[in-house]
């Protein structure tokens, strides 16, 4: 199905809200979904896909995102998450500094590249499984170029969980699939504007988005 703008971004926004919801899973409990962890990780890698919806490998690697947009921003009674949207905003802010430091973007793309010859496409893995190499690898990257940015993201949680070096990893690469989702939005057409004013729109096309994933 071909989509249209308004779709692609609901999918690039889901992406922003999936990653800030597995940050928070994993500095507050240590852990993560797995399917939609890997969905958002291996959405870094996919610098050149054909469309939005390859860029997630299809709408189901960001069904948690979609179900999170409808319930935060449909004014239901799942709206209240203050951390949550700490974080997406966050991860917007960054990405606008970002836009204004080319030479990081081209670290970026070059760290990728070299993420991609070095150990291979994760399209090879299995499903849900991201290797410990590869999220170290995200992780370094990120702290090389996007924690060099500010705002930076402040993450709060356990703080054993976040000592963990493993988890420490695994949030960064979060961190990292939420910025290259807010890259995306950007990309589409998407603006601050839009969360404000056009809140129900965005919920109600999730919705939309969430019932034909169940219809197949």
């Amino acid at each position: 199905m071909r989509l249209n703008s308004l779709q692609e971004r609901v999918l690039a926004l889901s992406g922003i809200f999936q990653a800030a919801r597995l940050v928070q899973q994993l500095a507050r409990r240590g852990r993560a979904d797995v399917e939609p962890f890997a969905a958002s990780v291996h959405s870094i890698v996919r610098i050149d896909a054909a469309d939005t919806e390859a860029v997630y490998g299809g709408v189901r690697g960001v069904a948690l995102g979609l179900q999170l947009l409808h319930e935060k921003l449909g004014g239901g009674a799942g709206g209240g998450d203050l951390e949550m949207a700490k974080y997406v905003i966050a991860m917007l802010q960054l990405e606008a500094a970002l836009r204004r430091r080319p030479e990081v973007v081209d670290a970026i793309r070059e760290g990728i590249n070299a993420i991609q010859a070095q150990t291979g496409a994760l399209e090879d893995e299995p499903d849900g499984i991201v290797p410990a190499r590869i999220l170290e690898r995200i992780a370094e990257l990120y702290t090389r170029t996007l924690s060099t940015l500010t705002p930076r993201i402040m993450v709060t949680g356990e703080q054993g969980h976040l000592a963990n070096p493993q988890i420490a990893a695994s949030v960064r690469a979060a961190l990292f699939a939420g910025i290259r989702s807010a890259v995306l939005w950007r990309q589409l057409g998407g603006n601050r504007w839009q969360l404000l004013l056009s809140r129900r729109r965005l919920a109600a096309e999730a919705a939309s988005r969430l019932e034909t994933l169940r219809l197949h």
